[in-house]
């Protein structure tokens, strides 16, 4: 099955910017209209409509970035009948609009090809595929000491640290899933930290030996003039830095931050300036009041936000493939969960979590 799978998306592929026909594409694997587009949902999580969107519109903004080609080109060229209708499918995934991504381009999530025939690697070999090295002189050039590297996970911490990949400044994992589960304000209150662990079923102990600890040697205990977060563009990162800024901005911080946006695809790094003033009211609409918030976000954390918000409802598109996977094994369930949302960016225990309570529900 995944074999005809991929036959579809590899024809999707070559077919992707013209007037698409299920019809031509039925004929040309040789099923009907409605196996092709049932078994395609089935199998990958994504109707066809849907993958063919996501995937014109994040190519078009390859070409808003990297060419000076007019944008109602851009949008024919991708297979879009007009300039509004292109803008208004850019808006709902990017949540900007063509132009605006132009003028001022910022990080988004990156919609890849499927494919069913590869397994994707889920761990970074940061030490070989990051390019750091620019970046690293550029924070060289503008402060001399008194940086700090805040990254997502212990994984990419050892990494860092270990090989002293920022030089020699200071670095701290944020080890925390604020994806799942409950929390309040303050961040890092007492209040905070009990609901966090109480979440995860941990001791508070423990919460705070994982999670607390290695902030109150770095970030907690001393001034610092720049601080770096190092992030992906999956919702689990979002969520997270969009909690850190937010403590940054409860702290009143004063100092220059740069959110370095890594793609975990092609190991690529992209730095931008981030400026405090509205991420509190964030974090406090999204991971609080559950909510989208009123105010201008960076396209990877609109993104990263709208899948944050549609997970938490009971008919989301995880919970719904989970329902048409249940004659598979657990184990098997969330490999096929890992490849096929990688820009949830959950991790085995929340997919077996969802599986669990899937199951519970049926």
């Amino acid at each position: 099955m995944n074999i005809m799978i991929q036959d579809m998306i590899d024809w999707i592929k070559e077919h992707l910017f013209e007037g698409f026909s299920l019809m031509k594409l039925s004929e040309a694997m040789g099923y009907s209209s409605y196996y092709c587009s049932f078994k395609f949902h089935q199998i990958t999580g994504i109707s066809i409509k849907r993958y063919m969107t996501f995937r014109k519109t994040y190519l078009s903004s390859l070409s808003l970035s990297e060419t000076d080609e007019r944008i109602i080109e851009i949008a024919i060229k991708h297979g879009y009948s007009s300039q509004e209708a292109f803008s208004r499918a850019y808006k709902e995934i990017f949540g900007v609009t063509p132009n605006a991504f132009r003028l001022c381009p910022k990080p988004l999530q990156s919609y890849v090809k499927l494919t069913m025939n590869e397994a994707r690697s889920y761990y970074m070999d940061i030490s070989k595929k990051l390019r750091i090295e620019d970046l690293q002189k550029h924070v060289d050039e503008h402060f001399d000491h008194e940086v700090l590297n805040i990254l997502n996970g212990q994984y990419m911490y050892e990494e860092f640290s270990s090989q002293q990949l920022m030089g020699k400044s200071d670095y701290a994992p944020f080890n925390e899933a604020m994806c799942v589960h409950d929390t309040v304000k303050p961040i890092f209150s007492d209040s905070f930290k009990q609901v966090r662990a109480a979440g995860h079923q941990v001791s508070l102990k423990d919460y705070e030996a994982i999670t607390v600890a290695p902030l109150e040697k770095t970030l907690f205990s001393k001034e610092y003039q720049c601080i770096v977060l190092w992030f992906g563009e999956d919702m689990f990162c979002q969520m997270n830095l969009i909690t850190l800024l937010a403590f940054l901005e409860q702290t009143s911080f004063k100092g220059t931050i740069y959110y370095h946006a890594v793609r975990e695809q092609t190991y690529d790094v992209q730095e931008t300036d981030i400026t405090l003033g509205s991420y509190y009211h964030i974090y406090k609409a999204v991971l609080v009041d559950h909510r989208m918030p009123d105010v201008e976000l960076m396209p990877v954390m609109y993104q990263g936000i709208k899948l944050y918000l549609e997970l938490l409802n009971n008919d989301n598109e995880i919970t719904k493939y989970i329902q048409t996977q249940q004659h598979l094994p657990h184990d098997e369930i969330v490999q096929n969960l890992l490849h096929l949302f990688p820009q949830y960016g959950l991790g085995d225990s929340q997919y077996l979590a969802l599986i669990k309570a899937t199951q519970i529900k049926d």
